[in-house]
């Protein structure tokens, strides 16, 4: 292992005690994930929280109110889900948080034995995918070969699909008897087709697939048991949108509603509405769309984001809501439109923050917020990963930290972000990277100019893309950055490529064009690496020794250059993957990467 300069980490940010307090609870105060239930025992129910001090995977027995610790592992758990009759609990049990890794089970109820593999003679791999139904569990994974989907029945587990492109399961009939699967046969996995498969024969019962450039994602079947239909989202006039698929006749119906921006849904639990979650310059409103009239109708949410949204069988919306100054909170709103906190986990509720503030730059949104006085501020430029994902009106305990020290920090929506239509999210194919800089100077121009930012105390930072596009601009416009701080980045693209995950490798040759031995040249142009001897700010990365997404030798070989030229660089590395979910880590990295900016523009 390459050796680096590792950061400081500080006991403490602030010299007032309450303002240390302060900014350490919003992260250690527990918060959780919206519960979600079994189908056939609504009362039993799963979700995953920080309570413990590490994010893990928690049930609720709400007929009996009582609580229960399902996973305890160092490096916690994210993905669970429970069986149809609320009597199993399954989550994926990876190894030090490099998502590699098979679905396990145990029982609902704990009676002391040990969670064992969910289904025999599957092979370890990326999850691509899990349908637990009453008889039939579809479960795929991918790894460097490829992906495979098996079906289990009877305690029989077959292979029904295999391919070299990425793919993966996602959605099973209520009746268990047709699967379906998003593939990328075509070879592009940013935009993929459907096929839905006999779950007895192995069969083609339908296709569907847009054509190039445009993706189908299936979001769930009908609850109604023998209702083929499928809820799909399509985006055939640049934007997400609704359409039902009926397998079975392999007919559609397109659901066009009057709302700007983009949405998201589910089934009432009698098919007869959709639940809708619209999307609009960062913030949410909810929906019911009638399906028998057309009808639709707003619920009384209030400003801020819905986290995500179910409908209980007795027609109560349950919902995980937050705003920029408010933490997570879960809510019931009854069908008679009375609403209340549905439950939170024990202790004191994190500060409050300051609220965003939006701000158009031509075509780009932003997100601001500044701190109390006269600017202009230090200000900190908070890039968000994905690409395809987008800053929203959400709490967010790292923000805070970052206003209670003093800076304005912006948040920007750039090209290649989702929310804000196709053409927008695409509009970076074939040149990555370098498109979203182009929208983050713009962004930079404007806060000068309107005095909210000191150019000469402009911080770039962000975490997986956006910790690319962090190195990416610190190279690429050296002038506009006095500090740049990296979370697990893509540094060196042509050897990420080589080491990471083969779903990412698709996603890359996508966004590209091609692979880098069809296009090295405009992979060369599009990596951090190429542009190091133009960095003048110094450098702060951080990144998981375990990591798939974005391997540590790729940041080596970046660090390396950084080192050769004795520029100004610190490394902080930690025994994980694509991130954290240790709190008291997260908490150790806040830190460091705010002292790191602090002592840098004091100089």
């Amino acid at each position: 292992m390459t050796t680096h300069p590792a950061p400081n980490v500080p006991d403490q940010l602030f010299d007032d005690p309450a303002a240390e307090a302060r900014w350490r609870e919003r992260f250690t105060a527990p918060r959780m994930s919206l519960p979600g239930w079994a189908d056939d025992a609504p009362d039993r129910t799963l979700y995953v929280s920080n309570a413990s001090g590490v994010w893990e995977i928690y049930v609720w027995d709400r007929a009996k109110d009582e609580h229960r610790k399902v996973t305890d592992r160092p490096n916690g758990t994210s993905h669970g889900t429970l069986n149809p009759d609320g009597t199993e609990i399954w989550w994926f049990d990876d190894h030090d948080g490099d998502e590699f890794g098979v679905w396990v089970r145990e029982p609902f109820v704990a009676d002391g034995s040990k969670a064992e593999p969910a289904v025999e003679n599957v092979h370890a791999g990326y999850p691509a995918g899990l349908e637990v139904g009453r008889d039939v569990v579809a479960v795929a994974a991918s790894t460097d070969d490829g992906t495979t989907v098996w079906l289990s029945r009877n305690g029989t587990t077959e292979v029904i699909y295999q391919h070299v492109n990425d793919a993966g399961v996602t959605a099973l009939s209520k009746d268990e008897s047709v699967v379906v699967i998003a593939h990328s046969e075509h070879g592009d996995n940013r935009h993929m087709a459907l096929r839905a498969l006999n779950t007895s024969t192995g069969e083609t019962v339908a296709e569907k697939w847009d054509g190039k450039g445009l993706g189908l994602d299936a979001v769930s079947f009908s609850p109604v048991r023998g209702d083929q239909r499928l809820l799909v989202l399509h985006e055939r006039r640049g934007r997400e949108e609704l359409l039902i698929w009926d397998v079975a006749a392999d007919t559609e119906t397109e659901i066009v509603l009057d709302l700007p921006g983009e949405v998201a849904a589910d089934w009432y639990p009698d098919a007869s509405a959709l639940l809708i979650v619209h999307t609009h310059h960062a913030r949410n409103t909810v929906h019911r769309y009638d399906l028998t009239t057309g009808e639709l109708s707003t619920l009384d949410t209030a400003p801020g984001v819905i986290g995500s949204a179910g409908v209980r069988p007795d027609g109560t919306i349950e919902y995980s809501w937050s705003s920029a100054e408010r933490s997570t909170v879960i809510r019931a709103l009854a069908t008679d439109g009375t609403e209340r906190v549905l439950v939170e986990p024990q202790g004191a509720r994190p500060a409050t923050s300051l609220p965003l503030e939006d701000v158009f730059v031509g075509d780009v949104h932003a997100l601001v917020s500044k701190p109390a006085g006269e600017g202009p501020f230090p200000t900190v430029f908070l890039i968000h990963g994905g690409p395809h994902a987008a800053d929203e009106d959400r709490f967010s305990p790292y923000r805070a930290v970052w206003l209670d020290a003093g800076f304005a920090t912006v948040h920007v929506n750039y090209r290649g972000s989702s929310g804000y239509g196709s053409k927008w999210r695409d509009a970076i194919e074939g040149r990555p990277g370098l498109t979203e800089l182009e929208d983050i100077a713009a962004v930079h121009d404007w806060a000068v100019e309107s005095g909210l930012t000191d150019p000469a105390r402009s911080v770039l930072n962000g975490a997986s893309w956006g910790g690319y596009l962090t190195l990416l601009g610190i190279g690429v416009q050296p002038e506009r950055w006095a500090v740049g701080i990296a979370g697990v980045p893509v540094a060196d693209y042509l050897a990420a490529y080589e080491d990471e995950m083969e779903p990412l490798r698709a996603f890359d040759r996508a966004l590209f064009g091609g692979s880098p031995e069809e296009l090295p040249e405009l992979y060369r142009e599009c990596s951090p690496l190429t542009y190091v001897d133009k960095v003048t700010a110094p450098v702060l990365i951080l990144a998981g020794e375990n990591d798939p997404r974005c391997p540590i030798r790729q940041i080596d070989n970046y660090l390396d250059a950084l080192a050769a030229r004795a520029h100004s660089y610190e490394m902080y590395r930690y025994d994980a993957g694509h991130g954290s979910l240790v709190v008291a880590e997260t908490i150790r990295q806040t830190a460091a990467e705010v002292d790191f900016a602090r002592r840098h523009l004091a100089k």
